[in-house]
This record gives structure tokens, sequence and C-alpha cells, in this order.
């Protein structure tokens, strides 16, 4: 090593010197100072190497050099070679990211920071599983110009448990998961049955990861038996898509340690809003309150007050109730239960914003004017008690319906929420000026008797009152993004990009066979899709054409990086409004009260590449909250129609594939599929782009959003399957065939599978990839 190296790489120099030392009684060069460094060289440097770049000599130091470098490889940061050389990841040959798996056996990395994602064949997916964290070496491309890789290091293994059908063949027992990504089957030694019996519903521990030449090894350690019971729907979609259950015992014994009260102690220099009249305002069945609001004219236009509950006062970085609510990532709302993301005397209780009683709380209090902008906004810790928990029923029918009762019980809050009522129109001004886009989607409700079983599954209805809250929490967490950037302070951005370009090319070729275009060019901005959405307000296909934009979309993601929030058109957004469900809103707390008590940024808890981590890791836990929810209410869905078989129903073609045509039933929201091989006897060509099948003998053509009546054929409960038969398409607005339906070729029988061969050139493909039903996310962005 030279001189100049050396004194290139002086430890005083390390711009987070500050942070470590006070964390640390002898501080190493901290993690961006060694990948600093290591990019500087431009070369692997084995630890030798490094104390000598760094001048440390003394044992302490040395051992800590050790135990942060074996910590960076564990996060994915750096890799060794074969030379013992450490590698910076994340480069042009090198990235790290999670797995998503392929039922052929084949995955996807998608990385943990923004870039392409890289193929692996089958061959490099022996020994990992669905939603494994790697680090990956760039081979080139393939034939269809994707970026493919091979697997250097397994980061994290994520399957512990597997929930699925055990069996026997042969005397070796194994279980097939419930979850499709998952392509390995977990082979369970005799010894390890625990009793279960062939076909039974299982969940399995993976005692040993796979290798490159064996399949996972486990053992059941729960069975739930050959039929999922009423109630267990939620125990074995959280436990097919890895959601924590249980709770530790070191997290409940943290938890009940701060009691019921919030201490006098804890109430101390806060800024104290006790007799201002914050309100809730959540659906019914809300139990864990997170948010409260209150608004007042001023000469100006409106100061609306935005308060949350302060989490961040009981759930402290490293403690075990952080390492939880970090694992879970966000709490997950099933039908009837909730998978919570902190143990429920917080979640409903202490950290709740229940009416009547003492909270913390975090403010943000902001200045609007009568155009809906945000001209000011500041943040402080407050104390706060809720003066009334409302529901969004309440709400409507006080400020539209005038009802009397409620008019009585709530004649104190009358002027309050007419003042909300008066802010939030002028925040919808500004949401349209924007250009922010609103497609209409649509969420089912399940209704349950007092047995417990589904009575009925109906639309859910989104009144004013949801949309006033939901303004109000955009403009809260818009400026939370503008706090954390004017601050400098490193933090966790809700990031929504704009259309890829190959999704933004496929659109554009839908629309010109509808006489349609998309302005904006390369580049079209949110307004230009808000701008199209207005234009075919008025046809009959609106549906059809709004569901074919919203799958241009991309999904949001949590990210350090502020890219912005293409959907709702905004240059920065952060969520601040719902940390007792939200760990990444946890994350954005700790960065504004981190700014609060004048701290220099340096000292700040999280460095960039640690927010790359669990933002990445947030947005797995929230696409795998959705999946399973979506999973669960399918397993209702199909027991609400079980008893219905041969019943008819009039719906819409919700989803077209090369293998049939998915159909959601009109005012249920249940959807199944009628298989290509139960249509008329043709050869049907499936068109991607335009969403439709089309017969090559008949010319006849079923698209997307076309309506349709079909008969109820078959309910499969346990794999969340329906399906239907044709009896009439394309039907009128009134329900009637239009000219020659396809009653009139089609039995509806269900005996089409059984005639003729391959009717599709996917081969007639078997009933998998069903489409996930849409839903909203609870609201508030």
């Amino acid at each position: 090593m030279t001189e100049k190296d050396t004194e290139s790489a002086d430890p005083s120099r390390d711009p987070y010197l500050d942070r470590e030392k006070g964390k640390y009684e002898s501080p190493v060069p901290s993690r961006e100072y060694i990948t600093q460094q290591l990019e500087a060289q431009a070369r692997p440097l084995s630890r030798k190497d490094l104390a000598e770049l760094f001048g440390l000599t003394d044992e302490d130091a040395l051992e800590g050099l050790r135990r942060r470098l074996k910590a960076m490889e564990r996060d994915g940061q750096l890799v060794r070679n074969r030379r013992n050389g450490y590698v910076v990841v994340d480069n042009q040959e090198l990235v790290r990211g999670r797995i998503r798996s392929s039922p052929d056996g084949s995955g996807v990395v998608h990385p943990d920071r923004p870039g392409p994602n890289v193929y692996l064949a089958p061959r490099e997916m022996h020994r990992l599983l669905n939603r494994d964290r790697v680090v990956v070496r760039l081979t080139g491309d393939d034939d269809d110009g994707r970026p493919t890789g091979e697997l250097v290091e397994i980061i994290e293994h994520a399957n512990q448990e597997i929930a699925g059908r055990y069996y026997e063949e042969s005397g070796i027992g194994f279980v097939v998961p419930n979850n499709k990504r998952l392509h390995q089957d977990l082979i369970i030694p005799g010894a390890d049955a625990n009793g279960a019996a062939n076909g039974e519903l299982v969940t399995a521990e993976v005692v040993s990861q796979p290798s490159q030449r064996r399949q996972p090894i486990g053992r059941i350690i729960e069975v739930f038996g050959t039929r999922i019971a009423p109630g267990d729907e939620v125990a074995v979609a959280a436990r097919t898509h890895g959601i924590p259950v249980e709770w530790p015992d070191e997290v409940l014994a943290e938890a009940a340690g701060f009691g019921d009260e919030v201490p006098e102690s804890s109430k101390a220099g806060r800024k104290d809003l006790r007799q201002l009249p914050l309100v809730t305002i959540d659906g019914a069945d809300a139990r864990d309150f997170d948010d409260a609001v209150y608004c007042e004219p001023t000469a100006s236009g409106w100061k609306l007050i935005v308060a949350i509950a302060d989490v961040g006062a009981y759930v402290t970085p490293g403690s075990a109730l952080d390492t939880e609510a970090a694992e879970r990532g966000n709490s997950c709302y099933f039908p009837r239960n909730v998978v919570p993301m902190l143990p429920e005397n917080l979640s409903n209780g202490l950290c709740s914003l229940n009416p009547g009683v003492d909270r913390l709380c975090m403010v943000c209090e902001m200045q609007i004017d009568r155009e809906g902008q945000l001209k000011r906004s500041r943040f402080y810790e407050g104390l706060m008690k809720s003066a009334a928990r409302l529901t969004y029923e309440d709400v409507d029918a006080i400020h539209n319906e005038r009802d009397p009762s409620l008019l009585r019980e709530h004649e104190p809050l009358l002027k309050h929420i007419g003042d909300l009522y008066a802010v939030f129109d002028a925040l919808r001004i500004d949401r349209q000026k924007r250009g922010a886009i609103d497609f209409n989607t649509s969420e089912s409700v399940i209704e349950f008797d007092h047995q417990g079983q589904v009575a009925d599954v109906h639309p859910a209805e989104r009144t004013n009152a949801h949309r006033l809250i939901e303004e109000c929490m955009v403009k809260a967490n818009v400026a939370t993004a503008r706090f954390l950037r004017r601050h400098r302070i490193p933090s966790l951005y809700r990031v929504h990009e704009p259309p890829a370009e190959q999704r933004l090319k496929n659109l554009r070729e839908f629309l010109a066979q509808t006489g349609l275009t998309l302005g904006g060019g390369d580049e079209p901005t949110a307004q230009d899709f808000s701008a199209l959405m207005e234009t075919v307000k008025q046809r009959p296909d609106r549906h059809f054409i709004e569901s074919i934009m919203l799958r241009s979309m991309m999904a949001a993601e949590y990210r350090p990086d502020n890219a912005g929030h293409f959907g709702l058109a905004l240059d920065a957004y952060a969520h601040f409004t719902s940390p007792i469900r939200r760990y990444p809103d946890l994350i954005v707390h700790r960065g504004i009260k981190h700014v609060l008590s004048k701290q220099p940024i340096e000292a700040f808890e999280y460095t960039e590449d640690q927010l790359v981590t669990v933002g990445e890791h947030c947005s797995m836990t929230d696409r795998r909250a959705e999946e399973a929810t979506r999973e669960a209410l399918m397993t209702l869905k199909c027991r609400f129609m079980a008893s219905r078989i041969g019943e008819e129903f009039t719906g819409v073609i919700s989803g077209v594939t090369s293998f049939g045509l998915f159909v959601e039933l009109d005012g249920l929201y249940v959807d199944g599929l009628i298989h290509i091989t139960n249509l008329e006897q043709d050869f049907f060509h499936f068109d991607a782009i335009g969403h439709r099948l089309v017969g090559e003998r008949t010319g006849k053509e079923y698209r997307l959003t076309d309506r349709i009546r079909v008969r109820l054929a078959q309910v499969n409960v346990d794999d969340g399957k329906i399906d239907f038969d044709p009896i009439a398409h394309p039907l009128g607005p009134d329900g009637e065939p239009l000219g020659d339906s396809a009653g009139s070729r089609s039995k509806g029988n269900g005996k089409g599978r059984d005639k003729g061969k391959d009717r599709s050139k996917s081969g007639g493909k078997s009933r998998n990839g069903r489409r996930s039903e849409s839903r909203n996310r609870r609201r508030r962005g």
C-alpha cells in the first residue's frame, strides 16, 4: 500500500465518524467509507489490506473491522472472491436483489437499486426458492434481450415455513407448496411427518434449504386437515405467503412493559393539543386509529392539522419490538381478522388515537391556500385527546344527509366537519390541476352471519368522506417529503415510476385499435393519462380502456432515492400517516424526530444502503400482504359460491389469456374461468395487444370487458378456483344477448372440455396463472 493510498484513507476523514463514535467506544470506518475506499482502489482488498489502508493496529479496532466486514457480507454490500478480497456489490458486474421464481423453475432477480431485472435459468435456481435474497453476476443477454446472471452468493433464505399438501409416494413423504412460485417440493422424512395423512393441508418447517443436488428438507409442525375449515382461511393464507403470525415472547414482554396509559413523564416537552377537537375518521370495523384531523379557516385559506400516532416513542431502533416490526413490514388486513405489525396492546391500545384518552402524536400542521396548494408546513411532537371516533358513514350522514340524531350527538363538531369538507373541495381542485390519475377500481366487502359463515359479497362504497381523509393524508405525506428533502435527511420515499417503455408501447398499440391516442410523446405525464380518461368518460367501453391503462402502470415501492410519484403527479412523496401498520412510516418519523432534535445529519441512525435494503424488504412485504389477502378473499368467495352451482349469472370479461377468459360477476366481484376448450368449436387465436380471443373459422371475438352470461359449473374452495360455462355472449346493457350469441352455438354444459383437441395456439394450457383480483389499498395512498 503506498503512502498516498494510506493518506487518502485517513479514518478521520470518514464523513460518518461522529455517528460511529456515538455507537462504539473504538469506532471503525463506517460502511459508507469502506465502500467509498474500495471503489477508489478499483480492485479487491483483503481484510489485512483494508486494515493497512485505514491505519488500524489496535486489537479492538481490528476486531471491529472484522465484524463490520462480516456484517456487510451478510447484508449483501460486499462479497469475497476466492482470494478473500472484498468487492463492492451493485456495480456493473454484481447485482444484489430478491428472487421471484416461476413455476417452470426459472427466476428473476429484482435489484435492490433501480435497474433491469436479471433472468436466472433453472440450473441457477436449484439452491434457491422464491423471495430469497441473492448476489448474482451478470453474464450477458438472452435471445429476448433480457440481462442474464449466475448465482454468486445467497444473502438470505426467505422461506422458513412452507404451507402445502402432504403426500406419500413409494414410501417418500413430501409437501407440495400452496404458493405456486415455490417450484420445489419439500421432502419430509418419515419420522418428521407428525401424523399427517396423505392429501392433508399442513405447515412444514424448512430444516435444510435446497442445494445444487437435492430438494429442501422439512418437518411438519401443523396439520389443518383435508379441507380448509371455516375460520382457517386466514391462517392458511398467512402460512402460504410466509407472513409471521406468532409473537416472540420477548416482543410481548417488551410491549406489556409500557402499560395501558401514557405516563406523565412522556408528556413533557410536547405541544399540548388536548383542547383541539381532533377527530379520527375510519371504517366501521377499524380498531387501530393512527390519524386524526382538524381544520380551521384562515384569511388566505385553511390551517389543516394531521396528527399521527407517535409509534416511535415506544418502538425504538434495535429493540425486540423494532426487529419484529421490521420483519413484518406492515399489518395485513384480512376479512374478520388482522395480522398486525405491532402487538395488540400497542396497535389497538397505547398507540391508537382512541377517543377521550391522552395520546402521544407526531403533528403535521399545514397552511393550505384557496386553490388547495400547500404553502407552508411544520412538524412537532404533540399530546392530543381525540374528540370523537367517527366513521365514514357518520361523516357523510352528518354533512350530506343532515341526519338529525347524528347532528344532535356531534353538535360541537359540526363546524369543524364543515371546515374539513371546505378544505377537501380545495384539495380536490389541486388534485385535478396536477392531473393525478384516479382509476375507478372496485373492492368487495365480505359480510358474515352470526355463525361466521359468508352471508353476502357486495361492492364497497367509496364516498366523499373516504376521499376527504385520503386527500388530507396525501397532503401530509407531501409536506413530509418536502421536509425530509429540505433538511437533507436520508429516508424512504414512496416511489411510483412512469410506465416502462414496453408497457407504453403495448398501450399505444392497443389505443391505436380504438382510435385513441395518449399524449406526451415518449414520456407521457400523469396529466396525459388523466386527459385520456376524461376523453373516454362517456364511451361504453370506458372500463375496458381504463383497465388496460391501469395494467400499463408500474408498482409503487419504497426507496431512498426520490423519483417522485407518477400516479399522484407529485415530485416527492413519503409515507408519514400510518406508522402503526407500515414500517416505512416509522422510519420517516425517526427522520423527522432527528431533525427536530437538531442532531447532525451524519449521526442519523440509517445509512443509505440500509435504507435500500429496508425499502426493498418493505416493498416485498407490501406485495406479500396483498397476495395473502387476495387468496383469503378468494377462499371465502368460493365458499359463498359453492352452494350455487348450476345458477346463471351475468358478468364482465375481466381477463383474457391464451388458456381462456376470466369473468367477474355483476355485483359480487367474484371471478372465475371459462376455459378455452369450453368455447365454440373453433381455433381461437390470443391477441395479447388487443386483449381478445378471436375464432379462426367463425371470427367470433371475446374482448376484455365484454358482457357475458355464464353458468356456475364448479367450485374448488381449497384451491380458490371457480369455473364457468358460457351461456350467451355478447350481452347488451339490459343483459339481453346482442345478435348471434354464444348460447346458440354452445350448450354451456361443460362437455366442450372433452371435445376436439387444442383450440388455441397455446395448446390448451391448464388452468393456472389466475388473474389477481383488483383490490384497492386501504385508504391514504
